[in-house]
């Protein structure tokens, strides 16, 4: 009876460490993604006129970019040349995969990371005929 009385505080201490030890774990992990989602540019999608703003950016491998819808109508950003009226208008590097958002409504973003240096062309589906194009440098 009496070892098992003696055991039971350091029992106690070595559980306690246990847990201790894995919620530290899944804080780092936390602040650790929290991190790599914050957008090193978060670019405007405009109604009037309909446009990027920024148009143009350069970036850095690893950098997280997001467009968000601010105005009140459907945008979109794409570089799939399936999804543009003319080809032109998007392009992508060599070993990079093309990106679409899908439609977003008014106070909806998307983000994307960049690993492929290069140029990107974008353009939004709905007003592309409008000229709302963009484009993203990213360098080494």
């Amino acid at each position: 009876m009496r070892a098992i009385l003696e055991s039971t505080p350091r029992r106690s201490e070595l559980i306690l460490t246990f847990f201790a030890t894995i919620v530290a774990g899944l804080l780092v992990i936390a602040v650790a993604r929290s991190r790599a989602a914050k957008p090193a540019v978060v670019i405007k999608m405009m109604d009037m006129p309909a446009s990027f703003e920024p148009t143009r950016i350069t970036i850095k491998t690893g950098d997280t970019v997001e467009w968000e819808n601010t105005g009140n109508q459907l945008h979109h950003v794409t570089t799939d040349p399936s999804a543009a009226l003319k080809k032109n208008d998007v392009a992508i590097p060599a070993g990079a995969k093309p990106f679409d958002s899908g439609f977003l409504k008014p106070g909806e973003s998307f983000s994307e990371t960049f690993s492929v240096p290069g140029v990107y062309r974008y353009t939004c589906a709905v007003h592309e005929a409008k000229g709302m194009n963009g484009e993203l440098v990213v360098q080494k």
